[in-house]
């Protein structure tokens, strides 16, 4: 899914939005861009109201997640309704648990777009059953890894040489579980809010500024 020039929008929702932001070359481009001048003859650019908050703290999460607004408005309106947990929380649980962002978090792609590809093209499997559907919902107890004829080629024969090696240090969320020799992980729990990195989403402003 394209979303346009990344480096403006990062300029305009953060950098952890994409991880080409994240990176030295966009922190140089960023420090060279003007900042805006207050005080003109208007009184410089208002402060924004709390919609607008909102607003662009829906986009940060949209963007972060690569979902397009007709699915992310899905998502958000079936986690209002949810029951037995806050819709915040519920809504993490759902954009976590994809399964092109599960694998992501697995660091078996680079990137949330090269898994969205790579669970596309049939590379990933749930449970030893090929799954090409990014926005699968992987549950609790579910196994998800690298088809056996693909984990030596292409993007994962790099990722299978740092495993062999016991180069590779990445640690996956608390919720992962991560066998290198299989190259495959195991959903051992819902994504909870206070998993690392989620601390930079509030997700409640996400439900309000769709209450609205």
């Amino acid at each position: 899914m394209k979303f346009g020039p990344k480096y403006k929008i990062c300029k305009r929702l953060g950098p952890d939005v994409f991880e080409k932001c994240q990176t030295p070359r966009f922190a140089l481009v960023a420090s060279r861009t003007p900042k805006t001048r207050r005080g003109g003859k208007r009184g410089g650019r208002p402060s924004r109201t709390d919609y607008g908050k909102h607003m662009l703290e829906k986009q940060r999460v949209r963007f972060t997640y690569g979902l397009s607004e007709r699915q992310f408005a899905r998502y958000v309106k079936e986690s209002a309704r949810s029951t037995g947990v806050k819709p915040a929380e519920a809504l993490y649980r759902r954009i976590e648990s994809r399964l092109d962002n599960v694998v992501y978090r697995l660091s078996l792609a680079r990137t949330r777009a090269q898994a969205r590809q790579l669970v596309s093209h049939g590379h990933i499997t749930i449970n030893d059953r090929k799954m090409t559907t990014p926005s699968y919902a992987v549950r609790v107890g579910e196994r998800v890894g690298v088809r056996q004829s693909k984990r030596d080629r292409g993007v994962f024969a790099s990722r299978s040489e740092l495993l062999k090696e016991g180069a590779d240090t990445t640690i996956p969320p608390v919720w992962l579980s991560f066998d290198s020799g299989k190259m495959e992980g195991v959903v051992s729990a819902w994504p909870a809010a206070e998993n690392a990195g989620a601390q930079s989403l509030d997700l409640q402003a996400v439900i309000e500024f769709y209450s609205r």
